[in-house]
């Protein structure tokens, strides 16, 4: 034991001796003063001042891994596409009698499942923000399979943002409080590759203007089948331009005006007595707004009233942009191609019971101002009625029920035809948040 004390007082002085040494030399090294200059014939021109260090990136960066697995459960009392079975898309409900065979199925789905990571990353020009996300909702080439489908894949920086995430075009706040995955028929709905600026970032107010992906689909209706128009093919000549304008209003919620024009061609490549080449403008306007009232904005009314020519691939559930009209007295072209007209309209109220129920209730419609040359079957306008009741028995969980009903009304054969369903839906939350 005396051996241990030993070394345990040699350490305690051994140590003193250091901390005293490195205070007499602090102390030096502050009173000692260098010696005087040794005067010079020559004058050196000082340093030059340096530069201003930038300033300090300010917070940490964060990340958050959110998402839901969610299961959609119900009935279809009338029938519907086989590959859309858990949906209310209206194009998809049968253009004639027993299309899609008998009345009455049952179905399960998984597909609406999601996930996604957000991050934030703190720069000498403000915060990175970016979005990666997913879900299991197959559609084109995996139309009805239960698949990965890109969401969102976008990045913003200050007032500049580009990738693929909701068209400017488009108000997503417009989408009611629902279980049904496609949603409102009449809703300008469009995920689009793009590059955005804002040209006016307030609290109070935004201005966007955007490049985005262009993407048109025409409808050769009753000569579809015509040697004449197999070597037509489209073209996009340019990026269609989008912009919005939102204004927030003070006892809560905001209106919003949005547009899109765009540039669409066609040509014919077909080495015959015809020219069928032609080229046309689309555009549209799009006003919303959710309006809140009641004790603590429980009730939001969602509104949209859109309007325009050849742009439906920008709509939840329209068909194509171009129909045919015929140009008599011109041998040379006969058949010219016209951007097809459209409304689509969108009300629906979203209200809080309590915490722990909602019901959400509303319509919308779409209608198309079919051109001349287009099929008796092809679509002219869709119908979208819904009402539910959410439960929220603890955060993070949802359980819902839902009665959906949907109309598809054709050109000018004279058939329409109602779908209904009964749908009951089990949501589980999760989000993880990393840094920050």
């Amino acid at each position: 034991m005396r051996a241990d004390n030993r070394h345990i007082r040699h350490a305690n002085w051994a140590f003193a001796l250091v901390m005293l040494l490195i205070t007499a030399t602090g102390a030096w090294a502050q009173n000692t003063t260098p010696p005087p200059a040794t005067p010079s014939t020559t004058t050196t021109p000082p340093p030059p001042a340096a530069e201003p260090a930038p300033a300090p990136v300010q917070g940490r960066s964060s990340m958050e891994i959110y998402g839901f697995a969610m299961l959609d459960i119900g009935h279809n009392f009338k029938t519907i596409n086989p590959k859309w079975y858990d949906t209310m898309r209206v194009t998809r409900l049968p253009s004639f009698e027993e299309q899609f065979g008998k009345d009455h199925t049952a179905f399960a789905s998984v597909r609406q499942s999601r996930l996604g990571v957000k991050a934030t990353t703190p720069t000498a020009m403000g915060d990175l923000k970016t979005q990666f996300e997913f879900e299991m909702f197959g559609t084109g080439v995996d139309e009805g399979q239960t698949t990965f489908r890109l969401r969102h894949a976008y990045g913003e920086l200050g007032r500049v943002g580009a990738g693929q995430t909701w068209s400017v075009f488009m108000d997503p706040d417009v989408f009611p409080n629902s279980v049904e995955y496609w949603g409102p028929t009449g809703m300008v709905f469009y995920r689009n590759i793009q590059v955005r600026f804002y040209a006016v970032k307030k609290d109070n107010s935004s201005l966007i203007l955007a490049l985005e992906q262009p993407g048109a689909s025409g409808d050769a209706g009753v000569l579809a089948d015509r040697n004449e128009l197999q070597g037509v093919q489209g073209r996009n000549p340019m990026l269609d331009f989008t912009g919005a304008y939102t204004f927030n209003l003070k006892k809560g919620g905001y209106v919003r005006a949005a547009g899109v024009v765009r540039r669409m061609a066609w040509d014919d490549l077909n080495n015959d007595q015809f020219d069928l080449s032609g080229d046309a403008t689309g555009w549209g306007l799009n006003f919303s707004s959710n309006l809140k009232f009641g004790e603590g904005g429980k009730s939001t009314v969602r509104l949209q009233a859109m309007f325009g020519e050849g742009v439906e691939n920008y709509m939840n559930d329209a068909p194509v942009d171009v129909g045919i009209v015929a140009n008599p007295g011109n041998a040379l072209t006969p058949i010219l191609g016209k951007p097809i007209p459209i409304q689509g309209y969108v009300f629906f109220l979203d209200h809080t019971i309590n915490p722990k129920w909602s019901t959400t209730v509303g319509y919308s419609a779409t209608r198309i101002d079919n051109t001349e040359g287009q099929a008796p079957d092809a679509y002219k306008s869709g119908d979208y009625f819904l009402i539910n009741f959410m439960h929220y028995p603890v955060a993070g969980v949802m359980i819902g029920g839902e009665y959906q009903w949907g109309r598809r009304t054709n050109f000018s054969d004279g058939w329409s035809y109602d779908g209904s369903k009964i749908q009951f839906s089990f949501k589980y939350n999760f989000s993880y948040k990393l840094g920050g």
